[in-house]
C-alpha cells in the first residue's frame, strides 16, 4: 500500500516538473470573496460582488480554436487549492470559479477532466471560453 501512495507522489512530482519544462506560467483563478455574515447592505443584495484572484501555477496553455483554449494544470496546485480554500473537492473548486484570468483576459470555465498516474490525480484539463468580444 505504501508503494501506491509514493508511487503516486512521484507521479505527480513528475507531472509538475513536465509542465514546467514545457513552459509552465502562472495564471489567475477569479473566485468569489467570502460574503461577510454582519454587513447589512449584503444581506439586502445591495453590495458588490466582490472577487479575489488565486494563483494557479504550473498550467501549460494549449492552442485552441477561435472560441475556447485548453489549459493544463498541476494537480498539486488545484488540491492546495481545495484544502486552503475549504472546497469539498476539486469540482466544486471550478464550479465556483468566475473563471480564469490570462493574460488579462477572463475565460469561462466550460469543463474539467482529470488525468490519472500512479492511481491518483496528476494533471487537470481545463477547457475554457474565449470572451465573443474576442473570438475571430
Amino acid at each position: 500500500m505504501a508503494d501506491l501512495v509514493m508511487s503516486a507522489v512521484a507521479m505527480r512530482r513528475a507531472a509538475d516538473v513536465l509542465l514546467h519544462g514545457v513552459g509552465g506560467r502562472v495564471v489567475m483563478l477569479r473566485m468569489p470573496a467570502t460574503a461577510s455574515a454582519g454587513d447589512v447592505t449584503e444581506q439586502l443584495g445591495l453590495a458588490v460582488p466582490q472577487f479575489q484572484d488565486v494563483e494557479l501555477a504550473p498550467v501549460v496553455l494549449e492552442r485552441g480554436s477561435a472560441t475556447g483554449r485548453t489549459m493544463l494544470v498541476s494537480a498539486n496546485a488545484v488540491n492546495a487549492l481545495v484544502g486552503s480554500m475549504g472546497y469539498s473537492a476539486v469540482s466544486v473548486l471550478f464550479a465556483d470559479a468566475f473563471g480564469v484570468l490570462v493574460d488579462g483576459v477572463l475565460m469561462e470555465v466550460e469543463s474539467v477532466a482529470e488525468t490519472e498516474l500512479g492511481g491518483a490525480a496528476a494533471i487537470y484539463r481545463l477547457s475554457l471560453r474565449v470572451p465573443v468580444a474576442l473570438q475571430a
